[in-house]
């Protein structure tokens, strides 16, 4: 069936391409009773949004959402939740010769491939102008989550290029510290070392003037998350958070907790000791574990520490240099992508990565809630 909805309890739809009139997201099982404005969606899509600073896209979109359905007197209904976000600076004419000539790194070939027809407007249902939808259901599972719980989702970047942050607690690392630097301005690339901040934004800009663009790894927490997400055995909540993940543009590589480093690591050295943190009335006691090496999770279901992942995503395809590629008849060509392109998707992709895992979080939550007595 089309992959345009994900989750059960908690389950998001969205339709829209990059040069269309807008984008929609329909958001099912929100439980009523939640209160719910614009003003609640507006932080994350403009952390998100395009024309911020200089190292992003300079497409110009105001990305004002419209609720259509599910709310009440700014309080949800209980019914779907329906939510517009149009577009009103598409450039569809850069995208003439791609109708023909596959861009590489592009999804252009593939689509193809697959419906032999396909919008190349801007990468049609490809281009992460689709997440504009993702980001709004971010939100209202954010605010649900943290009506529930007081959970929190948030991201950051450690690491463009070959620079690496040091973030030795992540649970530790504040919003002000992700999107302000020390003085108050912004911190564009949206990584708490600041050091590595600065270090991080001279090498995208040199990268843009080089005409070409650059990857790197995004860091995602979640701090106070109930025990018990997560569904035995192929729902586990971990292979769920790398689908929400995977599912976003230029995700190569998800990691959880130690991740790739577990390889070189003995048995002795990996596993988390655990502790009684507290004693909890009338119930079992508290437990945690001393370190988190496991990422907050065990046996695919949430322990009660904060779930620690990152996300490897790959350098822009959309760079204008000249390359050469094929058309749809086999024959030799060559493109240079236009437009508007970020150099370095990371310090976009942060509101982004935290809507999908807080959507993740959110459907497992409720979830739990049908799961025992």
């Amino acid at each position: 069936m089309p992959g345009s909805s994900f989750g059960q309890a908690f389950r998001v739809t969205t339709a829209g391409e990059s040069h269309g009139p807008g984008n929609v997201v329909i958001v099912d099982g929100c439980p009523a009773g939640l209160a719910l404005t614009v003003e609640d969606l507006l932080p994350d899509l403009a952390r998100r949004r395009t024309g911020q600073s200089s190292i992003v896209s300079q497409r110009k979109e105001s990305d004002v959402p419209e609720i259509l359905s599910g709310v009440h007197e700014g309080r949800t209904t209980g019914t779907a939740i329906a939510i517009l976000v149009r577009n009103e600076d598409a450039r569809s004419k850069d995208y003439e010769a791609f109708a023909t000539a596959y861009r590489p790194g592009h999804a252009d070939y593939t689509y193809d491939a697959k419906h032999n027809h396909r919008d190349p407007r801007g990468g049609g249902r490809a281009s992460a102008r689709e997440t504009v939808a993702r980001v709004c259901a971010g939100a209202i599972a954010k605010k649900l989550l943290h009506a529930l719980y007081a959970t929190d989702v948030f991201a950051y970047v450690v690491q463009v290029g070959d620079i690496r942050a040091s973030i030795p607690r992540p649970e530790h690392v504040t919003r002000q510290s992700i999107d302000a630097l020390e003085d108050g301005t912004p911190n564009d690339v949206r990584c708490p070392d600041h050091e590595a901040s600065r270090a991080m934004r001279e090498l995208i800009e040199s990268v843009r003037k080089d005409r070409d663009s650059i990857g790197g790894v995004a860091e995602i927490v979640a701090t106070n998350v109930p025990r018990g997400l997560g569904e035995p055995v192929f729902d586990k909540l971990r292979a769920d958070l790398a689908k929400a993940l995977f599912s976003l543009p230029a995700v190569m590589g998800v990691e959880v907790g130690s991740g790739f480093a577990c390889a070189s690591m003995r048995g002795s050295e990996h596993n988390d000791v655990f502790h009684k943190a507290a004693d909890m009335p009338g119930d079992a006691p508290l437990l945690l574990t001393q370190t988190n090496r496991h990422g907050g999770m065990l046996g695919g279901i949430s322990s009660g520490m904060p779930i620690v992942m990152r996300a490897a995503v790959k350098p822009t395809s959309s760079i204008p240099r000249e390359q050469p590629t094929v058309d749809r008849s086999g024959l030799d060509t060559s493109v240079t992508v236009g437009g508007r392109h970020d150099p370095c998707l990371l310090p976009r992709f942060v509101p982004m990565a935290e809507a999908m895992v807080a959507i993740t979080l959110a459907d497992h939550a409720l979830r739990l809630r049908l799961a025992r007595m």
